[in-house]
């Protein structure tokens, strides 16, 4: 993984913490948590406050995700709303993150001038050990502390002002205005500094989570869909009357449940040609042919011409796989009609073609279940599916892995709102 660090590619956009106060402040988090402080005097964390160099030095992925579920999280600064999470068991730890910074964004701003945020996204489990676990959480709520008790000071503070306010004795008090003006010296003037968050409970709607090798969760106004593997705890038994189960090897039933339920885009000319979607996966096909029949291959300085080379000399080989034919034969009929007969394509080769419907609220996470699919396509992986991108990192000789870095460094990485924006019609 050295190769993907080096060029952000993992742990990538983080942010440095150096200041001493603010490393005595995470190692204040970290003991509240039961853990072990950090003897780093520096190192990085993202939007949730985890740090891949303290995750390292504890030996422990998973120090602020212990049991997959209710997720921990520890708050230094306002910056970290605009970073990545990059290790989580479910997908939408990120937003439910965002949102919890966006509504609480005064909060947040004056406590962290003195304090650190820290506590846990709470729901309804604290183990999961089947379907049902997963399907009953239904909203998330934000337990929130601080290491100096600033939000329990400023509680006290402000039913003390409340006191003042309503008793007419109660400016005679002096042990009482002692004890607000030593609370303000912590909290400060909390007419005018919010520090209490305003909104902690949060809806928790469609996701995907790593339990079970991998399960998706779509929710529907008359529905909720499962998609995993039927190996998993509970499928087809956890509420059969409310609960659509899907297995994820069913090619046909997930591509229709996302046509059906306006999900996808199908192929359009009006999106098809000015985006090269399929001109990018021919790409992606034929390169995952070639690492199939030269995993040792240099391909690096590789131009058209000898891609063009390599395909006459392996067109059985191309043949047989069917993938690349298919994509040019697609070209061909959406040129000729202005879309595809679906109806007329093996179900296999169908999430070649479309793509998640840019407008729809679930549009990253089709995103992600499409790219599991289309396996091949390392970019589409990386930019939807991290974890899978990695899993299949993993499994490249080291020619591969310069040649997908340096790809990704060129395609994505240089200017990443434009690739999603004119491959998958996403906008930020």
């Amino acid at each position: 993984m050295n190769l993907l660090r080096d060029n952000e590619l993992i742990y990538g956009r983080l942010l440095a913490v150096e200041a001493p106060h603010l490393v005595e402040r995470y190692n204040k988090a970290l003991a509240a948590f039961g853990l072990t402080q950090t003897k780093l005097a520096s190192f990085e964390i993202d939007r949730s406050g985890f740090s891949p160099q303290v995750a390292e030095e504890l030996g422990d992925l998973n120090y602020l995700d212990p049991n997959q579920v209710n997720r921990r999280f520890v708050i230094l600064t306002p910056a970290q709303a605009e970073l990545p999470v990059v290790h989580t068991a479910f997908s939408n730890t990120s937003q439910l993150l965002y949102e919890f910074f966006s509504r609480n964004s005064r909060a947040i701003d004056a406590l962290t001038i003195k304090d650190v945020i820290y506590g846990e996204i709470e729901d309804s489990v604290a183990m999961v050990e089947d379907i049902e676990d997963l399907l009953s959480i239904s909203q998330v709520e934000f337990r929130v502390l601080s290491a100096e008790d600033v939000l329990g000071k400023a509680a006290e503070l402000g039913r003390l002002v409340d006191r003042l306010k309503q008793e007419p004795d109660a400016w005679r008090d002096d042990a009482m205005l002692n004890q607000m003006v030593e609370l303000a010296k912590v909290c400060g003037d909390i007419r005018e500094n919010a520090l209490v968050p305003d909104q902690v409970i949060f809806r928790h709607n469609a996701f995907w989570t790593s339990h079970f090798g991998g399960l998706y969760v779509f929710v529907d106004p008359d529905m909720t869909t499962v998609i995993s593997d039927p190996a998993a705890p509970g499928f087809r038994r956890s509420r059969p009357w409310q609960v659509s189960y899907l297995s994820i090897h069913d090619a046909d039933r997930v591509f229709h449940f996302l046509a059906s339920t306006g999900r996808l885009e199908l192929p359009r000319a009006s999106w098809i040609e000015a985006s090269d979607y399929l001109e990018h996966r021919a790409e992606m096909a034929i390169l995952a042919l070639i690492r199939e029949a030269e995993p040792e291959r240099d391909i690096a300085n590789a131009d058209k011409v000898w891609l063009q080379t390599w395909i006459h000399g392996h067109a059985d080989m191309i043949n047989r796989d069917g993938i690349f034919p298919f994509l040019n034969a697609a070209k061909r009929e959406i040129r000729q009609l202005g879309q595809m007969r679906m109806e007329e394509v093996a179900p296999q080769h169908r999430f070649q073609v479309v793509r998640a419907k840019p407008n729809h609220p679930d549009a990253w996470l089709t995103s992600r279940l499409i790219s599991d699919f289309v396996p091949a396509d390392f970019v589409s992986r990386y930019v939807f599916n991290k974890q899978g991108f990695y899993t299949d990192y993993e499994k490249l000789s080291e020619p591969w892995r310069s040649f997908v870095v340096e790809r990704l460094k060129t395609a994505y990485l240089n200017d990443k709102e434009a690739l999603r924006r004119r491959l998958y019609g996403l906008t930020d």
